[in-house]
């Protein structure tokens, strides 16, 4: 990915000065990390979805990352929800916990029948990132010889930290299942406090995670009574790294109770990953493999990054015209 380097690489003598969060290829499925004003924006009373990335399989001890959302809505527009996220990477046992309880306000509404909306929300919770200093490190190799484990390992002064993590974001959906376009869109902001990096920062430093900007939207566009058409676009920067994605997906009814979903999406200048999901009324299944286009392609020998999702609602109703946001 152009300028985008996922975890914080400690080496024998060098610190690599960058921090950018991990992601995921289907970041709808993981809606309340992408942005916690889509908390309660469902047509159901509450949603539950699982992620999980696996990157880059044939590098050892590759990256690795699993995501959980959840979230409830109540008759007062106002909606809570959790948001856990877990990174692993790298033989030095780098780990990255994200945990964030959200609450959403929905109750601007208008257009036909208040099927328009306009939602705020906001997310709390911690960052804690954390090494392993019992692996194996750079400086335990020596050249010809490889892994030496009599030679001394990295010492950190402080191998855990954790900090107070804010959040906030504002969402636009048009749910009116009579429309053959419907609209949506969100901008976010992770990290607005902006907490020390505990592992760049000394005592007299003001060293300290980034702001994360994340701009999304789309279109669900109606092709006939049983199909549509998805596109949709994402677009982050954290600290000058950034990422844009394009692409979407073609949805076709099959009977009253299935969906299957089949698309294609690009990631600029690193990745293009083909994606296929079935809808079994209120549980959907998801998967897609990025391939990689950028030069990483080669230094991962050849292997991508898999996704599997999961995603259960309990709809209201069954308006299956009834749109809020998509399925990645």
């Amino acid at each position: 990915m152009k300028k985008f380097i996922l975890i914080v690489f400690l080496g024998a003598s060098t610190i690599v000065k960058s921090q950018v969060d991990p992601h995921f290829s289907q970041y709808y499925m993981h809606p309340l990390w992408l942005n916690p004003a889509l908390t309660g924006a469902i047509n159901g009373d509450y949603r539950v979805a699982a992620i999980d990335r696996n990157q880059w399989s044939s590098v050892t001890n590759a990256f690795s990352t699993q995501g959980l959302t959840a979230d409830i809505t109540t008759n007062k527009n106002i909606n809570f929800g959790l948001s856990l996220l877990q990174y692993s990477a790298g033989s030095g046992g780098y780990k990255y916990f994200n945990g964030l309880g959200s609450i959403s306000y929905s109750g601007i509404k208008f257009g036909a029948e208040g099927m328009k909306v306009i939602s705020f929300g906001m997310n709390f919770g911690l960052i804690n990132r954390r090494f392993d200093q019992s692996q194996q490190w750079g400086s335990q190799y020596t050249p010809y010889l490889g892994f030496d484990p009599s030679k001394a390992g990295q010492t950190l002064a402080k191998p855990s930290a954790s900090s107070l993590d804010l959040g906030a974001g504002i969402a636009y959906y048009d749910g009116d299942p009579d429309k053959n376009v419907n609209f949506f869109g969100g901008l976010s902001a992770a990290h607005l406090n902006q907490p020390k990096d505990e592992f760049l920062a000394s005592s007299a430093s003001t060293s300290k995670v980034p702001v994360r900007y994340t701009l999304h939207g789309g279109a669900r566009v109606i092709l006939s009574d049983r199909a549509s058409l998805v596109p949709n676009a994402v677009y982050m920067n954290e600290g000058g790294a950034w990422e844009g994605t394009l692409g979407g997906y073609y949805q076709r009814n099959i009977t009253d109770d299935v969906d299957i979903m089949a698309g294609l999406n690009y990631r600029l200048n690193d990745a293009v990953y083909p994606y296929l999901g079935v809808n079994l009324d209120k549980l959907m299944i998801g998967f897609s493999y990025d391939i990689n286009t950028s030069q990483l392609g080669s230094g991962a020998k050849g292997t991508g990054s898999y996704e599997l999702s999961l995603m259960y609602s309990n709809k209201k109703g069954t308006d299956k015209g009834f749109f809020k946001c998509p399925r990645f």
